[in-house]
């Protein structure tokens, strides 16, 4: 049992250190994916076959036996797949899935990473959930997590909506946690002193500004500018085209990032990705595509491209600045965006120490 007296440090990692797993949710017939479910689970085989060379892939599914199909080759002794059996309404894990944080106690003590288990209401209560709401819990009582989650359920949060630089910083937008169908009861500063507290930070940075059509998140910070190594950021940058719809939103975002100081009171280092060219629906509709929406895993960057060979290199060879010596992996992600999200958002990393030793057979 741990003093009373001693000091519990707590912080949340950022996405570049090392990670047990990467958890998806499999697609299926009872998600918004029916219509184009075969061609929507290539890309899953994609994502899934990418995350395997690196990680433990954790899969959520309410019948295994479909991704088993899919990946059974894929399968192996050294590195296991991990089938957890779970009723879904979708497959965006970022956002139903455990935002996980390190504890430690005094100095130099040993470490444990405890999930946090929040509240996810389909984005401001814009879709089903009931499901998805559960997951986190459901993947704790098969025993997956080496340490029980933390109830969090007072609170909505998803995890595209925050990010995380580990030491201490972390990045939101205003347009999300403020929106009325989250967190009503909390103003700005409630909501701040929440999120310092609850993941152990001391330094908040809040973006004004930034949008994409077709977006059903309001604004989530991973789909504009995201923390990177060495007091890094990196966005989506204004489209060349002062007509396109984008373009007030991301230089009135692309200005304050300019403003935006470290704890120490220095500039960020700013990198600025490609807008990425404009796709559209069959009825017309603009989709969200970004590059900023990327996965970082052990040393391996997963990037969403869109079947844009010019703007797809460019995004790469930015991404290859931002995180020298990481692999740059480009996965065609054009059919995510027909339902307005993209790579990052359809995975959730797992930190190392989060997989109990049971975790790797739960099914």
């Amino acid at each position: 049992m741990k003093s009373d007296t001693t000091q519990c440090h707590r912080r949340l990692p950022a996405e570049w250190e090392e990670s047990d797993a990467v958890m998806i949710a499999w697609p299926h017939v009872g998600t918004d994916w029916e219509p184009i479910l075969d061609e929507v689970t290539r890309t899953y085989i994609d994502i899934a076959r990418a995350v395997i060379k690196v990680a433990t892939l954790v899969v959520i599914a309410p019948d295994v036996s479909l991704p088993k199909r899919y990946l059974a080759t894929y399968d192996s002794e050294e590195r296991p797949i991990v089938y957890c059996q779970i009723p879904t309404n979708d497959t965006w894990a970022r956002d139903f899935g455990p935002i996980t944080v390190e504890e430690s106690y005094g100095h130099g003590g040993d470490a444990a990473m405890v999930p946090l288990d929040f509240t996810f209401n389909g984005w401001g209560m814009k879709f089903a959930a009931d499901k998805d709401n559960l997951i986190t819990s459901r993947m704790a009582e098969k025993a997956l997590f080496a340490s029980q989650p933390e109830g969090h359920r007072e609170f909505v949060l998803e995890g595209g909506s925050i990010e995380s630089d580990g030491r201490g910083t972390l990045m939101t937008t205003s347009e999300c946690l403020l929106s009325p169908n989250r967190n009503p009861w909390m103003d700005k500063a409630q909501i701040e002193e929440y999120l310092l507290r609850t993941f152990g930070a001391r330094h908040m940075l809040w973006v004004d500004h930034g949008y994409l059509a077709g977006d059903d998140t309001d604004s989530h910070i991973d789909t504009l500018a995201r923390l990177a190594p060495d007091n890094t950021i990196i966005y989506v940058t204004p489209p060349d085209d002062e007509a396109d719809e984008h373009y007030d939103a991301l230089k009135s975002m692309e200005r304050q990032l300019m403003r935006l100081r470290t704890p120490e009171g220095e500039p960020y280092h700013l990198i600025g990705l490609p807008m990425a060219d404009a796709r559209y629906d069959e009825d017309g509709n603009r989709l969200p595509a970004t590059y900023a929406n990327y996965l970082v895993v052990n040393g391996t960057i997963l990037m969403p491209s869109y079947g844009s060979p010019q703007k797809d290199e460019l995004a790469a060879k930015m991404l290859g600045i931002a995180y020298p010596g990481y692999n740059v992996v480009q996965i065609d992600c054009t059919p995510l965006i027909r339902q307005h999200g993209s790579l990052h958002c359809v995975t959730m990393q797992l930190p190392k120490g989060t997989l109990s030793a049971g975790g790797v057979t739960a099914n």
